[in-house]
């Protein structure tokens, strides 16, 4: 199955089940190496209309980083470890830690 086909599949996903972040999320991961501006949208959807979907903040965080807003990224990672700490999802707390930790010495942020 080629991007296209897959992204249509995928866009398909989304219409039919749009309370699912998954679908949103899957979208996002898709895009990121054909379209950064589109990515770049349904990240911003799942961060606003799924905020407890924690699965997205590990991987926006780095998308931000990426395309140097900085100030998105570390909004996003410290979002991120919050609702790790409430969900008490430690495995990903720790992972979100460790990018943050990273993130902020690659740029020399405090």
């Amino acid at each position: 199955m080629g991007n296209l086909d897959r992204l249509e599949l995928l866009k398909e996903y989304a219409k039919e089940e749009p309370e699912n972040p998954f679908n949103w999320y899957a979208l996002a991961i898709e895009y990121l190496s054909i379209d950064p501006n589109e990515s770049e949208k349904y990240f911003n959807k799942l961060l606003s209309s799924f905020e407890a979907y924690l699965p997205t903040y590990y991987t926006a965080a780095s998308f931000f980083s990426e395309q140097e807003d900085l100030e998105k990224a570390k909004e996003t990672f410290e979002k991120g470890i919050t609702l790790a700490q409430e969900k008490q999802e430690l495995k990903t707390l720790q992972e979100l830690k460790n990018a943050y930790q990273n993130f902020l010495f690659e740029n020399d942020l405090d």
